[in-house]
């Protein structure tokens, strides 16, 4: 059955959604932290507080994503069920989450917030499949990388721009964490609803809708299909896995520890020593996390045009060499405005992270199973994370001192190994014509 065209806003609207869950993984990146530290978290404390995002990513996107290729209903759709369910449970989390009244209740609020991230998130890219022909897919996919840069710069700008508005404390926490989160509340709910209402849903054909009858949903189908896929997994999808490895444990030791690198380095300050001055910090922290997206989605269509021109290993393997220096230049830095240019490497190597690994390997995958391996990508982005928040802090205490600069510098190397990595896989210079698929962020 051909798929109808549909115009730049039609697609614009169908990835609306996709700017909800961005702004809501932008305040886990740079706020939640800050809130361990205001309910009195120490620094090799926090990687085990940040278990929920490698976690839930781990298991419930490739869930998601194998449930939602065998549901449909006449009333409610195949993937919009889980988009909306993610939703809500991403906007009743946010709504809750400034009213933490301990670390453990912040800590169980952000399993809930990343279960909703990741329901919602898996089916999304799905949803551009199912939705859009091979010509238009790039459109959506680009669109997708459009509303993380966009979702993440503005969840960042407003804990620079709200604690100039909303002054003093409530409860345990400063009053600008309240309004925050529940703008991301409001948005999560509200840009989902819109892609929803705005996008219907193309119906299966009836040979699909008898395959789903043949082979039903049961507790294992999903298991046994990932289960299959890894066990056939082409080779240069393991040699990504070791890229990634590298390269998304560097991710979170940043995001884990930029503010206080950055109260310690420019503020002279911990949240202990001058809760209020602190708070300068995480503000400024937001300025600076706001500006690296603010480059993420300037740059992401040039380095499509390098990866033609080039190859994506090359490209994504200098970009990495970029973003390595950046935090090790970063860690270092005692002027507040040399942080910009600093970071500005790290948002050059964050686009590229979020799309040009993609091209070196979608080649090699059978098209009949890209969603699987999609899934088991984004497994690869989280065993990473899951083995930092478990290795993490014993590394901190032990050799870095438990110095925020200093794990950020660490996080530098392990970026630079990285691109030494890229340069072993097995990945050519892509052919003329190419299509073209940037994908959007997350866990």
């Amino acid at each position: 059955m051909k798929k109808p065209h549909l115009t730049f806003s039609q697609i614009i609207n169908m990835n609306v959604g996709f700017f909800g869950i961005q702004y809501s993984f932008g305040l886990q990146q740079s706020a939640v932290n800050p809130i361990y530290d205001f309910l009195g978290a120490n620094p090799d404390e926090i990687p085990f507080l940040n278990l929920a995002g490698p976690m839930t990513g781990l298991l419930v996107q490739p869930i998601i994503g194998a449930l939602s290729d065998k549901t449909w209903s006449p009333r409610f759709g195949r993937r919009k069920p889980f988009f909306l369910i993610g939703a809500i449970m991403c906007s009743v989390a946010l709504l809750m989450y400034p009213f933490s009244s301990s670390l453990w209740m912040a800590a169980g609020l952000l399993w809930i917030l990343d279960v909703g991230n990741n329901t919602a998130m898996e089916p999304y890219r799905a949803f551009i499949a199912d939705k859009l022909d091979s010509s238009q897919q790039p459109t959506g996919f680009q669109a997708q990388s459009f509303f993380t840069g966009l979702g993440q710069t503005l969840s960042n700008l407003s804990l620079f721009i709200f604690p100039l508005i909303f002054i003093g404390q409530t409860g345990s926490l400063p009053t600008w964490v309240y309004a925050s989160f529940f703008l991301g509340s409001v948005c999560s709910i509200g840009s989902i609803w819109w892609s929803t209402k705005t996008t219907p849903e193309i119906p299966p054909t009836h040979e699909e809708l008898e395959e789903m009858k043949k082979s039903p949903l049961n507790i294992f189908s999903p298991f046994t299909d990932i289960f299959t896929a890894i066990r056939d997994m082409p080779k240069v999808m393991w040699q990504l896995a070791l890229v990634y490895l590298f390269q998304w444990y560097a991710l979170f030791c940043y995001w884990q520890n930029s503010s206080k690198s950055i109260a310690l380095t420019v503020f002279h300050t911990t949240p202990k020593d001058d809760p209020k001055l602190y708070g300068e910090a995480v503000s400024w922290t937001g300025l600076v996390n706001g500006w690296y997206n603010i480059v993420m989605f300037l740059v992401a269509f040039s380095l499509v045009y390098f990866a033609k021109k080039y190859s994506p290993k090359l490209v994504h393997a200098g970009c990495l060499v970029l973003a390595g220096i950046g935090f090790l230049a970063f860690s270092q830095i005692e002027n507040k405005y040399l942080l910009f240019p600093a970071i500005t490497g790290f948002g050059i190597g964050w686009a590229s992270m979020m799309g040009i690994p993609y091209l070196m390997v979608v080649s090699s995958i059978p098209k009949e199973r890209y969603g699987v391996y999609m899934g088991i990508i984004n497994m690869m982005i989280v065993i990473p994370m899951l083995i930092q928040t478990l290795t993490f802090g014993y590394i901190l205490k032990n050799f870095l001192d438990n110095d925020p600069s200093k794990a950020i510098a660490f996080g530098g190397v392990l970026l630079l190994i990285a691109a030494g990595a890229t340069m072993l896989m097995k990945s050519g210079k892509m052919e003329e014509g190419t299509d073209i698929v940037m994908s959007g962020g997350g866990h």
